[in-house]
């Protein structure tokens, strides 16, 4: 339960007091008069039933709670003459904040920005990666990319790409004293999850093999940390291939085999009801629609 505030006339008062230990050259930057400064600064200390300040003859002195009390004052009106600034330059209508994975963001969007950057220099793009369901009316967010199978309750939301999920390793594994030929040879290598056994313990019921244990190696609680010791050679990983064009293009990342897993998920670009009259929101969200067509994952990927 928040305590009721003091008013702002008399924290204000206070913080140009006591920042110069002078009612008069507060009233001065204030453009009040002493004695208003001097009453403001009484309805502060009655409010919180202290002395604030020690009154001499001929200058002012900070009590011990003035002195704890100033620098969380200064800090908040700071922040309020901040955000007011901001809105009068338009920096916050011009701020887009996106939630999403780290996964996605570096191996599928970052690499696309400049495009964005070049064809919307008035947007300030801001990523927010979190593994956490944004929540629109609690979080700061404008729109997100979610990953599942859609119909969220109480937000919009727009097919973005499909998900192919397959095995990936370096391409060193391929070579050495257990080379990577057939899946049986999984038996010499380490397994590498993300959250869960399950995709795992998928992949090697359909591929036949009957002899690896799907719930051997270690487990990891973000995907792109998967990717990169995959890429590192510490194992092979399970993912969504789509993601990862670049590292496979580049040759970071094979793909061992052909097995691939179906998958009822897929990305979709979220957003709170009515978000898309905001140009800025309809602009990143055609913009990924757009990328992911450009590359087959669009909407004619969708899967059933």
């Amino acid at each position: 339960m928040r305590h009721p505030l003091p008013p702002l006339k008399a924290l204000r008062a206070f913080e140009a007091g006591a920042r110069h230990l002078s009612f008069t050259k507060a009233a001065e930057e204030l453009n009040v008069t002493q004695a208003a400064i001097s009453h403001q600064v009484r309805v502060l200390e009655e409010h919180l039933g202290l002395s604030l300040f020690r009154r001499y003859t001929r200058r002012l002195a900070l009590t011990e709670e003035g002195r704890s009390l100033l620098p969380a004052v200064s800090e908040a009106l700071d922040l309020i003459a901040q955000a007011v600034a901001d809105l009068d330059s338009g920096v916050t209508r011009r701020r887009l904040t996106v939630s999403l994975t780290h996964s996605f963001a570096g191996k599928w969007l970052v690499r696309r920005l400049g495009r964005f950057r070049q064809a919307h220099p008035e947007i300030d793009l801001r990523l927010h990666h979190s593994m956490e369901v944004a929540d629109f009316a609690r979080d700061e967010v404008d729109m997100a990319v979610r990953w599942g199978r859609g119909g969220w309750p109480g937000v919009e939301s727009d097919f973005l790409k499909a998900e192919v999920v397959a095995l990936v390793c370096s391409p060193a594994l391929l070579e050495g004293a257990h080379p990577l030929r057939e899946p049986a040879d999984l038996r010499h290598h380490t397994l590498l999850h993300d959250y869960d056994y399950d995709d795992w313990a998928q992949w090697l019921r359909a591929a036949g093999v009957t002899d690896v244990d799907p719930r051997s190696g270690p487990i990891m609680d973000e995907t792109a940390i998967v990717l990169q010791a995959a890429i590192d050679g510490q194992g092979v990983a399970i993912a969504d291939v789509t993601i990862l064009a670049d590292d496979l293009a580049k040759g970071r990342l094979v793909q061992p085999f052909d097995q691939e897993l179906p998958s009822e998920y897929a990305h979709y670009v979220v957003y709170p009801p009515g978000a898309l009259k905001q140009p800025k929101v309809k602009a990143f969200r055609d913009f990924l629609l757009a990328e992911a067509a450009a590359e087959g994952d669009g909407a004619e990927t969708r899967p059933d």
